[in-house]
């Protein structure tokens, strides 16, 4: 799934190539992808794009000006991505066939494509007045890597938290931005155990883990900045130090790599460096083998 560090570098990129073109038209291929009806995509179609951002894992283009703008947003849940076309084929993609979810073609012939993989078809596109009428946008926490994001701002979100730390962190209404793979990879840096409850941590165990948040996902920022779209994938793989790697060293105390399997999902992380050494029990147990 594409977190912050990979959202962020596909709204660079956008912000290069999208910004002042105008759009030709948006054309809806998976009857799944359009969320909403209200103004129509067609609305969108003859407008200049004016601005995009990102809003945690979300892309927010801006078409048009002033009050009368429109936004075209999108989340790409687990297995969508964008694809940048400089052109596209004269004959019109058929609906229905192949991973293609999207088509926006832009007045110069250029535009991107949206696909998503796989069966589950969670790839999201709003057309909205205001991103904030998005539900998903609406509820989210504050954006980690934000000026104002401070150890203090960070304290007093886990304040009164009763979850493991795996799971806050990658609640979207807590902080913005952050999923199964950078949790494991910030969670590996601030060497603590995905079960450990919020509520226990200690001040200096705040900060450990807020240092560790800012410099991992600033890193895989650093990391993703100036790639093309279709490069951005391989560059979050290899930039990870335990997610996906089971069974492998890891990379800071030679460890082997352990994971934790759920019905969706699965965790990574190193004994040594994060559980004192003691391998995580499966998840019906939910706490350390003894």
């Amino acid at each position: 799934m594409p977190e912050l560090p990979e959202v962020e570098s596909l709204r660079e990129f956008l912000d290069v190539h999208l910004t002042g073109e105008t759009i030709a038209r948006v054309l809806p291929l998976a009857i799944s992808v359009l969320k909403t009806y209200d103004p129509p995509l067609s609305a969108v179609e003859g407008r200049r794009v004016t601005a995009v951002a990102r809003r945690g894992k979300w892309l927010d283009i801006t078409a048009g000006e002033g009050p009368d703008a429109l936004h075209l947003v999108v989340h790409l849940a687990r297995a969508g991505w964008l694809h940048w076309r400089d052109t596209f084929p004269a004959a019109p993609p058929r609906p229905g066939k192949g991973p293609l979810a999207l088509r926006t073609v832009l007045a110069s012939g250029g535009g991107f494509d949206l696909t998503e993989a796989g069966t589950a078809k969670r790839l999201a596109v709003h057309l909205v007045r205001e991103a904030a009428e998005v539900p998903g946008v609406a509820r989210l926490g504050p954006d980690p890597l934000a000026e104002g994001f401070d150890r203090d701002a960070f304290a007093a979100l886990l304040a009164g938290e009763r979850r493991r730390i795996k799971g806050a962190l990658r609640d979207q209404g807590l902080i913005a931005g952050i999923g199964n793979a950078y949790s494991d990879e910030i969670l590996h840096a601030a060497r603590m155990s995905p079960f450990k409850p919020v509520r226990t941590l200690d001040e200096e165990e705040i900060t450990r883990l807020y240092t560790a948040l800012r410099t991992t996902l600033g890193e895989a920022v650093e990391r993703s900045r100036g790639l093309a779209a279709g490069r951005l994938k391989a560059e979050k793989k290899s930039g990870l130090r335990v997610h996906g790697r089971t069974g492998e060293p890891c990379p800071v105390c030679g460890d082997t790599i352990r994971e934790v399997s759920f019905s969706d999902s699965s965790l990574q992380y190193c004994p040594t460096c994060q559980t004192g050494g003691r391998p995580l029990a499966d998840r019906r147990l939910s706490r350390l083998l003894k």
